[in-house]
């Protein structure tokens, strides 16, 4: 058995500086040096960089990801491994240091139109925790003529790199609060825990290209069958999100840094439930390629014995397909199966939510509606491009009107409805 341990620094504000420091719960962050080491990359013409801090009247428009920093306490240990690091290492096990409190928020020119805003203020801000967070947004300009993808994958590197960077800061901090999570191998698992029932978990993560991607260890998911995991794998930095599908489920990175699903499976592990693994599955557009991973999804569920799964799903519309075809071929073979999803059931929530259904999906977990209507009083300041409120998801030609609040669905708020449950939103039968 191998532990995984997270150090946990508590930071109540971030102030931009000519140094790096921890102090009395104040992060420090050298301002010229970060944007000087973001701007060796040739695909970044300029990258502005801001705080946003809780109860501010500040609106951040558009997102594109966002990301909890985080590193390795051991110089020999890398995070984030394979995206920017060498693939030789292993996430899931040893230290991490986490800054708590603290997001790298992704911002500027829109990459494309399923990117998202925060408030951090007013009822834009009580749809989602980032608004709790302090945010240091990277206001990021691409260089002329770059494509598409580049400024994407420009824009992805960079928020990993500044997210990094700012883990590093915690290392030597002598204050913190460390959690340990024991890390089981298969042998360990099925004699330690041989009485309790065995579940798996499958999280969606989108590979459908046109941007909507996930990275596993650096790799592009369009590329990749299911892997399975450890849970602290992902606690860890294996999954980073590139995905631009809409901001109220996608998963960000920080949503597979923090996933509450694993958060509480791991507390019943070994006490109600024996936890064979994490099965993260990418999600592809053709639906041969759906079955080809929903096959695999239950093979490996099989081998490993179990007899109940939850499966969460990433993003909306097409991934049912793959939501549904999981909970068929597990119920078939009498795996009990719980779905985690939400909505998109209309403005007055009486359309069908989800795109599709099948009798034995007799257990699924709703997060919200993302057409649920919301107006969101004007801000004193605006981070990033506020033009982009009338083209992103949510939104529409007029959602920023004269006056400077916005119209639109909470489908535009990040991780309003978010598919793993990490926010409050439900919806009700009525």
């Amino acid at each position: 058995m191998e532990l995984f341990h997270l150090r946990r620094i508590k930071i109540a504000d971030i102030t931009l500086s000519n140094r790096n420091a921890v102090e009395n719960g104040n992060l420090y962050v050298n301002e010229a040096e970060l944007r000087a080491m973001l701007l060796e990359d040739r695909h970044l013409k300029d990258v502005r960089i801001e705080v946003a801090r809780p109860g501010e009247s500040v609106r951040i428009v558009p997102v594109k990801d966002i990301l909890e920093p985080r590193s390795r306490l051991n110089d020999d240990e890398e995070s984030f491994i394979g995206t920017i690091t060498d693939a030789n290492y292993q996430a899931g096990t040893g230290t991490s240091i986490v800054m708590d409190g603290v997001c790298v928020v992704t911002s500027g020119n829109m990459v494309n139109f399923q990117e998202g805003l925060i408030d951090m203020s007013g009822p834009g801000a009580e749809f989602n925790l980032f608004s709790k967070k302090c945010n240091l947004v990277l206001v990021m300009e691409p260089a002329e003529g770059i494509t598409k993808p580049e400024h994407e994958r420009a824009v992805r590197l960079a928020g990993v790199r500044a997210a990094r960077y700012i883990g590093d800061i915690g290392r030597g901090v002598k204050e913190f609060k460390e959690v340990t999570y024991p890390v089981y191998t298969l042998e360990e698992r099925l004699e330690k825990f041989a009485k309790l029932p065995k579940v798996v978990y499958v999280c969606q993560a989108i590979a459908e290209g046109l941007l909507h991607d996930n990275y596993f260890y650096g790799v592009n998911a369009q590329g990749c069958l299911p892997m399975l995991c450890n849970p602290t794998e992902l606690m860890d930095g294996a999954v980073v999100s590139g995905n631009c599908a809409a901001p109220c489920h996608k998963h960000t990175t920080y949503h597979h840094q923090n996933n509450p699903l694993i958060e509480d499976l791991l507390d019943e592990d070994g006490k109600t439930i024996n936890l064979m693994g994490i099965i993260v599955a990418p999600v592809k557009t053709a639906f041969a390629e759906k079955e080809r991973i929903a096959r695999q999804i239950l093979k490996t569920a099989q081998m490993l014995g179990a007899t109940a799964a939850i499966v969460s799903e990433d993003g909306g519309g097409n991934p049912e397909a793959d939501l549904m075809m999981a909970a068929r071929y597990f119920e078939k073979v009498g795996i009990r199966t719980v779905l985690v999803t939400d909505e998109y059931a209309g403005s007055d929530g009486a359309s069908a939510g989800l795109a599709d259904i099948t009798p034995e999906a007799d257990a699924v977990i709703t997060n919200g509606n993302g057409n649920q209507r919301v107006i969101l009083p004007p801000m004193d300041r605006v981070i990033g491009v506020i033009d982009a409120v009338d083209y992103i998801t949510g939104g529409h030609v007029g959602s920023f009107r004269p006056d400077g609040s916005i119209d639109m669905e909470i489908a535009g708020i990040m991780g309003s409805t978010n598919e793993l449950g990490i926010e409050n939103l439900k919806t009700v039968a009525i």
